[in-house]
């Protein structure tokens, strides 16, 4: 059982940063896909940013936020510059099998969740 735990969230300034963090355990597979979601209320999940753990590869849906790994922490980061008060949302880490997809329907795991709120 994949297990995701979020974790970095907070309040921020408009222009400000934060870095968020996803431990990601009890994979066995050695190719997969961790992907960044957000949603804010009343908004449908979007997709963020996602890296292919073997070779690293990263997707983007905006070019301020920048996804990375620790492989020997097995631990993904998302580094989000520029924050405009539109980001916040609560952020999702997901984990799929396989290459990555823009789709949260293909991500199999969750994790819980972690609030960013950004104000003006």
């Amino acid at each position: 059982q994949v297990q995701l735990v979020e974790s970095g969230g907070g309040l921020v300034q408009a222009g400000g940063s934060l870095r968020l963090s996803c431990a990601v355990s009890g994979h066995t597979l050695s190719r997969y896909t961790i992907g960044w979601f957000r949603q804010a209320p009343g908004k449908e999940r979007e997709f963020v940013a996602a890296i292919l753990w073997s070779g690293g590869s990263t997707y983007y849906a905006d070019s301020r936020f920048t996804i990375s790994r620790d492989n020997a922490a097995n631990t993904v980061y998302l580094q989000m510059n520029s924050l405009k008060p539109e980001d916040t949302a609560v952020y999702y880490c997901a984990y799929k099998s396989g290459t990555n997809s823009y789709s949260s329907r293909e991500y199999a795991y969750w994790g819980q969740g972690t609030q960013v709120t950004v104000s003006s």
